[in-house]
């Protein structure tokens, strides 16, 4: 492992570092690290010491390397992120946040979502700043370096992952040089033989393809220096993973792939490359189809060369790619060129840098709009892998599409209303469909109707960019909420029924608006889209549908009752305010008098039970079992509306209905059991209902008036000694 010393020296070779703030950080990264070991038995502070040489190759700033020393500290040790901010300052902080797994959520051992979840937060951290993923890369990039000392399982894992994720992202930020051993390192461990091969048949041809290609160079040299023109010029062998995908994708043996050597002639201005290309063109013969102009329309990342392949004097093609300084650093180190080349405030570059990070911003729209992982990885994946197509608007503008794109995916990256109302286009002026797939150079012109009935299912086929898919996604969803109120009363309506409720007698609109007001949804459309999503709001609006219902139907049995005994037995004035009293529930609030109470139905809590209270709208307090599921399901807005009540000293013969669930074999005599056993407690029932299941058994639901939790404890071991009876409980809400 490098001394500190060694560490400093070799980083100072690519930049002038704050030594003493990149030291500090080392210190603190050793200190942290110290006992633990790599998979290799290694010490660990050998991972961050490596991630940080990497930027520091990059050329990366000060920040960057404290990050990179310090990526693993708030994660692997106790280290907290107050500390880190304390320490380094909220800058590093931000930077070594973003490349922290989402270590401490769980996922049902689902890796793909993990892996979705980490990305998602990565992606959001490199909304506020790029170096985060730079860091990320280089991290990724050392551990692939050193992954042979993993399991089997996980070494493919990683590298599936690297050569789907992120040599793609190094390749959207232009850092090739990362992008190349990525890819290279992924091959070696997926496809070892494949690999192995290769390498040993480039390796047996590099002596005659270098020697030719210096014949090469020394051509172009003496045509340069002709002409007094200022370059440098290299070869360079492509890169095995590029050479295999060739081979795999297009079938081709290795003596038919043309650039498997190039060579690259970097210069000062534009207008010098295009005399370099003049000046080849007339040396050597150019094969068709075959020249590519990434100065006049660069890639997505904002690489820029010229790429032209001829036909050498022996008849063997090869390619020869034009470049100035300044495109050749981008192609090198891409957004990390910025940083090596321009000190200090990062923020103008990052202001500067905006046209090359289009396709982040466009990631992080899209990406809230995604709630599937398994999705939210597809659409990524399409738009890293996508390689690019250029087509042009009637006014000449270049408009960059993922390659295989349709004036579909064209018409939404012009303007969404443009996308949804397209009904046709014009390619090279000639009327094509939407589903026409695009070319290189096609001049694109959309048209539009307004009498057109908009985006359809079968368009998420004809698009190839995740913008035109998104779009047309969100433009579906807005058109279905009308079915999520459907689908949301539907599964009221159904709910009801399977409880033996009659939906008429309970889907009052009276019941209904209360309902809604007290879940706090603004609208009785936006809890029917609600309860269409699933979860416990479905059972929590039809528990209280069924309270309303149930205290109406109570109220009014006692009005009948007292009025039927009062034409048989007029009574005193003294005896009905009597009544009155014993009908109270016998429920304190906390600091407040004079307040209407009534005790919940969907849990009836009963003396001794722990209870609380709820302040409904016009209803007074409804007063709930603490453990109710529509207290503990309540969102966190809503517990501003809970107060403290308690049972005040009841006087004997006072009762509560509470629901006991009784499961029985369904013997003749049971039920006559059960109900004798509730008389011999002095137990009254109020209700029964019953209902027979597939094994034959019964689950009876007994409404029974109690008078505290003491009395109910009793009938349930009484109950449960009944014979034919394997199961008593308390019926929750």
């Amino acid at each position: 492992m490098e001394t500190k010393a060694q560490f400093i020296k070799e980083i100072r070779q690519y930049k002038d570092y704050d030594v003493e703030l990149i030291g500090r950080a080392y210190d603190k990264a050793k200190q942290l690290h110290a006992g633990q070991l790599r998979k290799s038995g290694e010490p660990y502070m050998i991972h961050p010491i490596a991630v940080a040489i990497i930027l520091a190759q990059l050329g990366m700033d000060d920040e960057t390397l404290v990050g990179g020393l310090l990526h693993d500290v708030v994660e692997d040790t106790e280290y907290t992120r107050e500390q880190l901010v304390e320490d380094f300052g909220e800058e590093v902080a931000l930077l070594v946040d973003g490349v922290t797994k989402l270590g401490t959520l769980k996922y049902d051992n689902n890796r793909e979502i993990a892996q979705a979840e980490t990305l998602r937060k990565m992606f959001l951290a490199m909304s506020k700043d790029i170096r985060v993923l730079i860091i990320k890369l280089a991290d990724r990039l050392h551990n692939m370096r050193t992954i042979e000392y993993m399991s089997p399982q996980k070494i493919i894992e990683k590298s599936t992952e690297t050569l789907e994720i992120y040599a793609p992202l190094a390749s959207r930020l232009g850092i090739y040089t990362i992008k190349f051993e990525l890819e290279d390192l992924s091959l070696k461990y997926l496809h070892p033989d494949a690999y192995e091969s290769l390498k040993k048949e480039v390796t047996e041809k590099k002596e005659q393809r270098e020697r030719f290609i210096n014949e090469v160079i020394q051509e172009i040299r003496e045509a340069l220096d002709a002409v007094h023109m200022k370059y440098d010029i290299s070869g360079r062998s492509k890169h095995l993973y590029s050479v295999y995908k060739k081979m795999v994708l297009q079938h081709k043996q290795l003596d038919e792939i043309f650039d498997l050597t190039a060579v690259r002639v970097i210069v000062e201005s534009v207008k010098d490359c295009y005399a370099v290309l003049g000046q080849v063109h007339t040396m050597w013969k150019p094969l068709p189809g075959r020249f590519k102009d990434y100065i006049a329309m660069p890639k997505p990342n904002m690489y820029q060369s010229l790429h032209t392949t001829v036909l050498g004097d022996n008849g063997e093609p090869f390619e020869i790619q034009i470049r100035t300084y300044e495109m050749h650093r981008v192609a090198e180190y891409g957004i990390a060129a910025h940083w090596k080349y321009k000190e200090g405030n990062t923020s103008g570059v990052q202001n500067s840098e905006d046209m090359k990070l289009a396709w982040l911003r466009q990631t992080l729209e899209w990406q809230k709009d995604l709630n599937d992982p398994r999705e939210f990885m597809e659409t990524l994946k399409m738009d890293l892998f996508s390689s690019q197509v250029f087509v042009f608007t009637p006014r000449g503008e270049v408009i960059d599409l993922p390659a295989g794109s349709t004036p579909l995916d064209f018409a939404f990256k012009i303007h969404t209303d443009v996308g949804c109302h397209c009904v046709g286009a014009k390619v090279n002026g000639k009327m094509v469909t939407i589903d026409h797939p695009l070319n290189n150079g096609d001049i694109v012109e959309i048209v539009t109707s307004q009498n057109s009935s908009g985006p359809s299912i079968d368009w998420l086929k004809i698009a190839k960019s995740s913008t035109a898919r998104n779009k047309i996604r969100q433009w579906l969803k807005k058109q279905n909420k009308g079915d999520d109120v459907a689908r949301g009363k539907d599964a009221l309506d159904k709910y009801i029924r399977k409880k033996d409720y009659d939906p008429q007698q309970i889907e009052r609109l009276k019941y209904l608006s209360q309902a809604q007001k007290e879940l706090g949804f603004a609208t009785l459309d936006d809890a029917y889209k609600q309860i269409s999503q699933g979860g416990s709001v479905l059972s929590r609006f039809a528990n209280l549908l069924f309270g309303y219902y149930n205290d109406e139907q109570e109220e009014e049995q006692q009005r009948k009752k007292r009025k039927e005994e009062e034409m048989l037995n007029p009574t005193p004035k003294k005896e009905r305010e009597d009544r009155k009293r014993r009908e109270n529930p016998g429920i304190l609030v906390k600091g407040i008098n004079n307040l209407m109470v009534r005790v919940a139905r969907c849990c009836n809590p009963v003396p001794g039970d722990d209870i609380i209270g709820f302040i409904t709208k016009g209803r007074g307090i409804s007063v709930h079992r603490k453990d109710c599921s529509n207290i503990t399901s309540l969102p966190e807005q809503e517990h501003a509306r809970l107060i403290e009540v308690e049972w005040e000293d009841l006087r004997a013969g006072m009762s509560y209905a509470a629901d006991i669930v009784v499961i029985c074999s369904d013997r003749k005599g049971i039920f006559s059991d059960i109900s004798r056993t509730c008389e011999d407690q002095d137990v009254r029932i109020e209700g029964v209902n019953t209902k027979a299941t597939r094994d034959e058994s019964l689950h009876i639901t007994l409404t029974l008036m109690l008078n505290n939790t003491q009395q109910m404890q009793k009938i349930l071991r009484t109950l449960r000694n009944v014979g034919g009876v394997t199961h008593v409980y308390r019926a929750k809400s």
